[in-house]
């Protein structure tokens, strides 16, 4: 009976080291995930939104915009300061762009979607001119409304 008793209690330490042995494993485990689920990217709005004039000669049209830039600011890059810091150039930019559209561009789904791509290889193209690199992961439309 002792013996019995004796060999439940040593399965019992063997059970509890081995659990915290497995509990500190997965802890590890998490932390590494943790440490790797930073976030690779930060929203950075354009305020205020964007109002222009478009279409060329005629009756003029309006487009009203909130802009939504995702910055890439993981693995130490500094890519909110940068943004920041061309501000002024990266709005002049897509003012030009935006105003630049034509009726047709800016009447179906896939025309917004071109001026999404464009103004977000304009963004980048800024910040490469200026700083080398991009920083910029994506551009979003908040809002997007026209007035013909």
């Amino acid at each position: 009976m002792r013996a019995t008793t004796q060999l439940i209690a040593k399965l019992f330490y063997v059970l509890l080291i081995l659990s915290c042995t497995s509990l500190t494993f997965g802890q590890d485990d998490e932390s590494a995930e943790g440490a790797a689920a930073e976030p690779a990217t930060t929203y950075f709005a354009l305020k205020p939104a964007f109002v222009v004039n478009y279409g060329g000669a005629g009756r003029l049209r309006y487009l009203k915009t909130a802009i939504t830039l995702r910055v890439k600011t993981g693995g130490g890059t500094p890519g909110m300061a940068q943004v920041r810091q061309h501000l002024p150039y990266i709005r002049h930019t897509l003012v030009m762009l935006l105003s630049q559209q034509t009726d047709e561009g800016m009447s179906s789904m896939e025309g917004r979607e071109l001026v999404r791509q464009s103004a977000l290889e304009a963004v980048r193209q800024v910040l490469i001119e200026e700083e080398g690199e991009e920083f910029i992961a994506d551009l979003l439309f908040d809002s997007f409304i026209v007035q013909r």
